[in-house]
């Protein structure tokens, strides 16, 4: 159900609150979305705040939380922002602290994800920060530890960025079960989803706030225009019709480009990232030191560097993945490239809006086919961004894999009771249906292993005691938990790592099995030769030349739903002989070809 907006005279913050001082020192002026935002939380509301990217959501969703535990300042956590990407949450935390700095409040923020050292980690075990940036993952392991109830029953506000990323996927449910446990610990918690591209936006409210809640949704009517442009080959006749890591259109996008340009130039995998990069550091040598390449495989200090030098205008020109695609501001931004199909729509328009990063600002996106057919996709995506057919995204229904594993979760996490906790779980909108049958079969999974697993002693994961109340089995059980906590499925990865330096980052073990001592590969936009493998770290040296390119797992993508109706549609034109668009225009001769080959 959406809420409308409350009257006028309730919508408006005070004078002298914290958001109202801290805009005026900036001389900024608070949208109508922010207000209402802020005025909502004071209510005891939650809800989700869906605005066009760029406009200020992260400051809608947090400062009325600021200036409340500004005013009654506690020891402890009071304020959980969760990001799908541990890439963005540094760029968050400096979002998080500027009003906290420049007014000189006593509040400290502070991070925890994969990427947060061990010396960080150790002092957030014996006090956590009042206002952390965190993952879905590290959330779950804030939840496994025995202190979860002493260490978050202070939080009065959990801030879910970029709610669509994770709606319709696992992680989603991991985030429900997490909220869920969340308010069973601090029953006067709010929840605040942030989105930009969303189609069902009551529904992604609904699943967020939970079974039988009355969200609000918080609307702004920023339109901002999008113009999908598409850079052409002189002709279609040499042109690949399959492969998404050509580099066909090299030379045009050398040609387009600008150094005196701010642009990110987006890929859809790491692969196709690496292979750009080193491509264009080919063809352009003086542009090395403005160019970089940024992808979540990267270590968290060049990933940081990049970001960094975007900002102050030292890297001009960045190859990146979905690690850029979100994330509070890169306002420096004036270009967007998108390589290869976009894939989907709410995609396309997500990767438009880090262009002119402002509110109402245009934003354009340039897109560069790799292969024949992605011609008509572009003229496609162009089609359903004018008419705004943005994917719908729906939660999951009772995944029973989630629940095996959150259940482990809860009894790492100081035990639970089965009523309590069926309860608990019944209060998500994932689960609200589930019956006690399907309930209990899964705490016997994780106390037997079933009947299929009951013979191996590491699927005895949970213990009965004789109070009736389950906890974890044994100590090995609790480490091996928590290594493999979360729902994102991955080859096993190690190291990369200079010999005698430092470590670059990551990459699947898959990849590096199949090299030889010798083999040389692109990686972190350096050339790179293999010398040995020991102890899950691929050690290397620099090289001079190599054809590689890492492959991981993961990389392939489908079309969505609403791109592949634009591309039905735009296919049927054809069909009729009608060729709108110049890249259908273009590709005529290809889709002719099709239609006399192919039903």
């Amino acid at each position: 159900m959406r809420v409308m907006p409350a009257a006028a005279a309730s919508i408006h913050s005070t004078a002298d609150s914290i958001a109202e001082r801290w805009f005026a020192a900036r001389s900024w002026t608070p949208h109508a979305f922010q207000r209402e935002a802020w005025a909502r939380y004071r209510a005891g509301e939650s809800g989700l705040v869906h605005v066009p990217t760029g406009s200020g959501k992260t400051y809608a969703a947090y400062l009325g939380a600021l200036d409340e535990i500004a005013a009654d300042l506690r020891d402890g956590l009071a304020v959980l922002y969760i990001t799908p990407l541990r890439a963005l949450a540094r760029d968050i935390e400096l979002a998080l602290r500027a009003p906290v700095e420049e007014l000189g409040l006593a509040v400290e923020v502070g991070s925890r994800t994969g990427d947060t050292d061990a010396r960080a980690r150790a002092r957030q075990r014996e006090r956590l920060p009042h206002v952390l940036v965190t993952t879905p993952e590290s959330l779950s392991l804030l939840i496994a530890s025995d202190r979860a109830e002493e260490i978050l029953r202070g939080v009065r506000l959990a801030v879910v960025d970029e709610w669509h990323e994770l709606l319709a996927s696992k992680r989603g449910v991991q985030v429900e079960l997490a909220l869920a446990r969340l308010r069973a610990i601090a029953p006067g918690l709010r929840t605040w989803g942030l989105s930009a591209t969303l189609r069902n936006v009551d529904e992604a409210a609904a699943i967020l706030c939970g079974a039988g809640s009355r969200p609000a949704v918080v609307h702004a009517a920023m339109p901002r225009e999008i113009e999908v442009k598409g850079l052409l080959p002189d002709s279609v006749h040499r042109f690949p019709w399959a492969g998404h890591l050509g580099l066909t259109m090299l030379k045009p996008l050398v040609a387009w480009l600008d150094p005196a340009v701010p642009t990110l130039v987006f890929t859809n995998t790491r692969s196709q990232a690496e292979r750009w990069f080193a491509a264009l550091e080919w063809e352009r040598p003086e542009w090395r030191g403005r160019l970089a390449i940024h992808h979540g495989s990267l270590e968290r200090e060049e990933r940081e560097r990049v970001e960094s030098g975007l900002k102050d205008g030292s890297i001009r020109i960045v190859v990146a993945t979905s690690s850029l695609d979100l994330g509070v501001d890169f306002s420096p931004v004036e270009r967007v490239v998108q390589i290869g199909s976009p894939k989907g729509i709410a995609r396309l328009m997500q990767r438009a809006g880090r262009s002119g990063h402002r509110p109402g600002a245009r934003c354009e996106v340039l897109c560069v086919p790799t292969h024949a057919l992605e011609l008509v996709e572009i003229a496609s995506a162009r089609d359903a961004v004018a008419r705004r057919e943005i994917e719908e995204r729906h939660g999951w229904r009772a995944p029973l894999d989630c629940l095996v594993q959150h259940i482990v979760t809860r009894a790492l996490g100081g035990g639970f009771d089965a009523d309590a906790l069926f309860d608990e779980v019944r209060a998500t909108a994932s689960f609200a249906a589930i019956p006690r049958a399907e309930f209990d079969w899964c705490v016997e999974l994780a106390l037997t292993g079933g009947r299929t697993l009951a013979a191996y002693p590491q699927y005895h994961r949970v213990a009965q005691g004789a109070d009736g109340r389950f906890a974890i089995a044994s100590r090995k059980a609790a480490a091996l938990h928590r290594l493999n906590i979360g729902t994102i499925s991955a080859d096993a990865t190690i190291s990369i790592a200079f010999v005698g330096g430092r470590r670059i980052g990551s990459i699947e073990e898959s990849f590096v099995a199949r090299l030889a001592a010798g083999d040389a590969f692109h990686f972190a936009g350096q050339v790179v030769e293999l010398v040995r493998v020991r102890e899950m770290t691929a050690w290397v040296r620099p090289a001079r030349r190599a054809d590689l390119v890492p492959r991981w797992n993961g990389s392939r993508f489908p079309l969505s739903t609403a791109l592949s109706a634009a591309v039905r549609r735009t296919l049927d034109e054809a069909r009729r002989g009608e060729f709108r668009e110049p890249e259908v225009r273009l590709a005529e001769p290809v889709l002719r070809e099709q239609m006399a080959l192919s039903a």
